[in-house]
């Protein structure tokens, strides 16, 4: 374990919903991540930058140099956008990315620096993702501001705490009052993390993010999901003491059994605050195949940001807008934008998966 963590340094995470600095989002380019449809990508992806970037700050990875190359030219005109030359694999950044941690007190930028490993090793090359989460903090100061340039280092970075476990943002969710939701099946495994009890994730957990209780949403499975049952497509917080939870529009699809299984264990929950949930249901598009593979379709993989929330849509009419309506229910304070994702979605993510948030400070 690092005995120097945020907690101790008096750092701690909070909710998706307080108010952002910036979000960062990395450009798209592997074709086998999308095969046949990466054309559709990049609009899609410059689509969500432009959106964001008029109400925050938006930091993209460039990837490799013609990638960055291409970026930049996309988007050389962009208000309140920055591209870097800084390379990736693959546009994952919610698990690749640091989790960004904020010091009330002194009013600074921190982050945590988990190890990534690619879900437990299963693509390669993942090494530019791995090294993605440091060299984004390399150039971050404590006021959460760009400094680095290529010719001149930072001065002065923002404080880093590399954590040892194997982690992935999507893995992640908090209400910002000590309550933190994940799964069991995507942090305590085998090609993960094989050394570490429950007991010491949890620690860590508690010691990295500042909160106080862990709960295990289990039982919840989206077939086609690569990542072994990611928070973020399966429950989010709405705000402390409620959540969304993903549940199968249709009786005969395959992940009826286990959204209901996910949605009993939610019932028996109690939060950090000694709250019971409130549990809202967001039912998942029917069943997809594209090319032959099921695809993990859920609107809970929506991202929120300054007075907005951008919400995935798959091209299915009546779940479509209902989530819509269901999210503009509960966020009546945000404009609710609705982006295509229906060839996004390819790629196993959404557009949470593919976004991280930075907190104002």
């Amino acid at each position: 374990m690092n005995p120097r963590t945020a907690v101790d340094c008096g750092y701690t995470w909070v909710a998706e919903w307080e108010p952002h600095q910036a979000t960062w989002i990395s450009w798209p380019y592997r074709e086998t991540t999308w095969p046949g449809r990466l054309h559709t990508i990049a609009p899609v992806t410059e689509r969500i930058i432009r959106t964001l970037a008029e109400v925050e700050t938006v930091h993209v990875l460039g990837g490799p140099s013609q990638t960055f190359q291409a970026a930049s030219m996309a988007l050389a005109h962009a208000p309140n956008v920055h591209v870097h030359n800084i390379p990736t694999n693959d546009v994952w950044i919610r698990d690749y990315g640091p989790t960004f941690v904020v010091h009330p007190l002194k009013k600074q930028l921190g982050a945590v620096r988990w190890i990534f490993n690619a879900w437990g090793n299963k693509y390669q090359p993942y090494d530019d993702d791995a090294k993605a989460s440091a060299r984004i903090c390399r150039g971050l100061d404590p006021n959460g501001l760009w400094r680095f340039t290529e010719s001149q280092e930072l001065g002065q970075a923002i404080e880093q705490f590399a954590s040892s476990l194997v982690c992935e943002g999507g893995a992640l969710e908090t209400d910002g009052q000590g309550t933190l939701l994940s799964t069991t099946s995507a942090v305590i495994t085998g090609t993960r993390n094989p050394r570490w009890s429950r007991e010491q994730i949890e620690q860590e957990f508690q010691q990295q993010l500042g909160v106080s209780k862990v709960l295990w949403i289990d039982g919840g499975e989206l077939a086609g999901d690569d990542t072994d049952s990611h928070i973020d497509q399966l429950v989010r917080f709405i705000r402390p003491g409620a959540v969304f939870a993903a549940v199968s529009s249709t009786s005969d699809d395959s992940n009826a059994p286990h959204l209901a299984k996910q949605y009993q264990v939610l019932k028996e929950c109690v939060d950090a605050q000694g709250r019971t949930l409130e549990i809202v249901p967001l039912k998942t598009p029917p069943p997809r195949l594209i090319q032959g593979r099921r695809v993990p379709e859920s609107y809970c993989n929506y991202y929120m940001a300054n007075g907005i929330v951008i919400v995935p849509q798959f091209g299915y009419r009546s779940t479509d807008s209902a989530a819509l309506g269901i999210l503009k229910e509960h966020y009546p304070d945000r404009d609710i934008v609705p982006i295509d994702a229906s060839d996004f979605i390819l790629g196993l993510g959404a557009f949470h998966c593919a976004t991280q948030q930075q907190p104002a400070v």
